[in-house]
């Protein structure tokens, strides 16, 4: 027996429904084939979801360390165990990317172990690839106490192959919540030696992006996990009492994950109403200089915080290193980037002009709780169905 997914009450198919909205809305954004930026936006969006799932692991990365690691760029820094986590689960990602799109895939217990090699292959004694030889304790490094002891090991095959077949089983839930109900279950099962955690966060994002809406960058609330790591530990701990209870209500996990991804979507919504902003003041910017189409990509991604390099630039543009260094030469000398380093490690950032760029396409940004907002808009009438109230569809974020 594995946790099986709660009945929902009214206020949660409200919040589900206001979720759908923002999914519609980003759904469009994707679509809307003239924003030659989206792809950054992507890029960045799918770093962050990198960033925060292993933030929550202890390896701390910068956005555009992340970022390098997508464009599958050497580390600046030279490698280390932080850059072999980034590029593991930046692999298992990109594969589920792919996963994602395929008419054809099934959910296996080979799939799972083959997604785990992908995320630590480059620790063999962590056994990647294989269900844990032995029994597992989740234990508190301030206090030394126990916290979670996950089930016996001879329970591991059994479980796994149940949440397989829940998983392959066509069902009227909603993917929000399988996709919660995976990461749930395969987080207490903890079929793995180490890294568990990536592994139901990743697998949350695959089964949600299955139901074809939006791309798998955009169905992650990894981002959002990794802003929010006690609040995450603090509820899988009430839900699971210290060991494996599947007959516990998942009802508080669930709420918890719409939560998030109320959340998460009302960002990406405000971030790609920001990127429009900013992309227009690059074009402006090169048009007023007389430079070339192919400089406002890049121009832009530095805009936003990342870091330029010449192995970058030629990625974003498919030019000659000289071609390159001489566009980056120009960039320079007109202000916009901000040169770091010397020779090969040379890095471009932000010069005055985009700092301030960036600084006044900034909005202000108190992403409400949606349940607080279904709380607001209900007080004085009784929630007889699963309808959202009208007022609630005008608020900010849907």
């Amino acid at each position: 027996m594995i946790y099986a997914a709660p009945q929902l009450e009214p206020i949660d198919q409200v919040v589900l429904s206001m979720i759908h909205q923002q999914r519609e809305r980003l759904r469009i954004f994707e679509q809307a084939g003239n924003r030659r930026w989206h792809g950054s936006l992507r890029r960045s969006t799918l770093a962050r979801a990198i960033q925060g799932s292993n933030s929550i692991e202890g390896y701390h990365a910068s956005v555009d360390e992340a970022i390098a690691a997508v464009d599958n760029e050497p580390p600046v820094d030279g490698v280390s165990e932080t850059w072999w986590a980034i590029k593991g689960y930046r692999d298992a990602l990109t594969y589920i990317m792919q996963a994602a799109q395929d008419p054809y895939f099934e959910f296996s217990k080979q799939f799972l172990k083959s997604l785990h090699f992908m995320m630590i292959g480059h620790e063999m004694a962590k056994h990647p690839g294989q269900w844990r030889p032995g029994s597992i304790f989740i234990v508190n490094m301030g206090s030394g106490d126990t916290v979670y002891q996950a089930p016996d090991v001879e329970l591991v095959n059994p479980l796994v192959e149940e949440l397989v077949a829940y998983l392959k089983a066509n069902a009227d839930e909603p993917s929000i919540i399988r996709g919660a109900m995976a990461h749930l279950n395969l987080t207490m099962i903890h079929p793995f030696k180490d890294g568990n955690g990536r592994m139901a966060r990743a697998l949350q994002t695959l089964v949600i992006a299955q139901d074809g809406m939006l791309t798998p960058e955009f169905c992650s609330i990894e981002e959002w996990l990794g802003a929010n790591t006690e609040d995450y530990y603090e509820v899988l701990a009430n839900v699971g009492q210290g060991s494996w209870n599947p007959q516990n209500d998942a009802l508080p996990w669930v709420r918890f994950c719409l939560r998030a991804h109320f959340q998460q979507c009302a960002k990406l919504i405000r971030r790609n109403e920001e990127y429009g902003v900013i992309y227009e003041h690059i074009r402006t910017i090169c048009a007023r200089e007389r430079l070339p189409e192919r400089m406002e990509l890049p121009v832009f991604d530095v805009c936003l915080g990342s870091k330029m390099t010449n192995t970058r630039y030629r990625g974003e543009t498919e030019v000659s290193e000289f071609v390159a260094s001489r566009d980056l030469k120009r960039l320079t000398e007109l202000g916009l980037l901000e040169p770091q380093g010397e020779n090969r490690g040379r890095r471009y950032g932000p010069g005055k002009e985009l700092i301030e760029i960036r600084r006044a396409s900034r909005t202000p940004h108190n992403i409400a709780d949606p349940y607080e907002i279904v709380r607001q808009s209900m007080k004085g009438r009784p929630m007889m169905s699963a309808e959202p109230d009208p007022a609630v569809q005008m608020l900010p974020g849907l």
